[in-house]
Order: C-alpha cells, then sequence, then structure tokens
C-alpha cells in the first residue's frame, strides 16, 4: 500500500480533501492495464514508452529504471508484485495473460487491436455479471468463500449455458465465447478476475444525496 500511496493523481479518488482512497477497483483496473501494458512492451520490444500511456505514467511515477535496456521488464514485476501483495493474485493468474499476449500480439500492429478485444470481454463480461448476480453482490464481505463459489458458478453459466431468459444476456455471453477463445483465458482465471472486481466494488463507498 505505501507503494500506491505515492500514486496520487495516478491511482487512488480523493474522497475527501486530504484523503486518497488506495487499493480500489480504480486501482486494481489500473494496474491491471499497466501488467498488460508492460508485457506487450517488453515481448514486442516496444521503444516509444509514450505509445503505452498507462506504463508511462507508472515507470515516471515510481521512477522505475529501465531494466537490461528493455521497457517493461522491470516495470512488469513491480506491477505483478504489487498486483500480488495488494489482490492476492497468484503466478498462475500472469502466466495466463502472458501467454495471451504471447499468442494475440506479435509486433506494433496488433497492440491496440488486441487491448480492444480485451476492453470488450471485460466490458461484455461485468455486464452479464452485473445482470445475473444482482441479489448476490448484497452478501456480506465476510460470506467471501460462499461469494467466491456463487462468482464461479456464474462464470461456468455465462461460458456454458443456453437457456437464459433474456436473448440479450445470451447474445453478449456468446460474444463472450468468443472473445475467450481467442483471448484463451481459463474459467478459473475469468473467475479470478470478475471475483476480484466484485469484492472490490462492494468496498466501493455509496454516493450520498447531496441535498
Amino acid at each position: 500500500m505505501s507503494i500506491l500511496s505515492k500514486l496520487m493523481g495516478f491511482f487512488g479518488k480523493k474522497q475527501a480533501e486530504g484523503e486518497t482512497k488506495v487499493g480500489g477497483m480504480e486501482d486494481f483496473m489500473t494496474l491491471i492495464r499497466v501488467y498488460y501494458q508492460a508485457v506487450i512492451a517488453s515481448n514486442i520490444g516496444v521503444t516509444n514508452i509514450n505509445f503505452l500511456p498507462d506504463l508511462a505514467v507508472f515507470k515516471r511515477s515510481l521512477k522505475i529504471p529501465t531494466q537490461n535496456n528493455k521497457l517493461g521488464l522491470a516495470e512488469k514485476a513491480r506491477c505483478k508484485k504489487m498486483l500480488n501483495d495488494i489482490y492476492g493474485l497468484e503466478n498462475s493468474f500472469f502466466s495466463e495473460i502472458d501467454a495471451s499476449i504471447k499468442k494475440n500480439c506479435r509486433n506494433i500492429n496488433e497492440i491496440q487491436p488486441y487491448l480492444f478485444k480485451f476492453q470488450g470481454f471485460s466490458n461484455d463480461l461485468m455486464m452479464v455479471i452485473g445482470n445475473l448476480m444482482q441479489w448476490k453482490f448484497r452478501m456480506p464481505s465476510a460470506m467471501k468463500k460462499t461469494l467466491r463459489g456463487l462468482t464461479e458458478k456464474t462464470v461456468h453459466d455465462i461460458m456454458t449455458k443456453t437457456d437464459f431468459k433474456d436473448e440479450g444476456v445470451f447474445k453478449t455471453c456468446q460474444s463472450i465465447r468468443k472473445y475467450q477463445r481467442t483471448l484463451g483465458y481459463s474459467e478459473n482465471w475469468i473467475t479470478d478476475y470478475v471475483f476480484n472486481i466484485v469484492l472490490l466494488a462492494k468496498k466501493e463507498p455509496k454516493q450520498k444525496d447531496k441535498d
């Protein structure tokens, strides 16, 4: 958390004057983007850091020196450590990202299409999760194990079920499955990704009416 607190204005949202929330959902999503960009940079040899804006701010804010004259190596290691320390993500989570990028992003022309695919996948996934897990979001955070099991079941339904009552939900599930085949993520990876977002969303402060 001490590392994140240094990134004032990059990570975290100011909740009140002089107070910054770190380690929340916005931080998680930003670190995920940084990790993707760091892997891409190290894999295909990106030299213009401004081509990867989240990585650029991350590197400059934490003053991370370039390792072996190759952009992305040191940044990837630092970002991975932060995601592991703060959110408890395991090595298998990062290994699947590495494999997905290696398969789908082999040159500079494939960077933006790949990142757009992941963004589309993430957006569709969370939209369906919100639809299918509405009441489950109200479960106490203390029931973490139960919520994890429900998330795993919902993800499995998204990837396999064919008899959704809402035709729109089914169409979005089909889109998610197409993304999943292209990106190559396992159901376990998707569950880990969704579960962290669900937990963090439950901890976000609700907007109060200002009358």
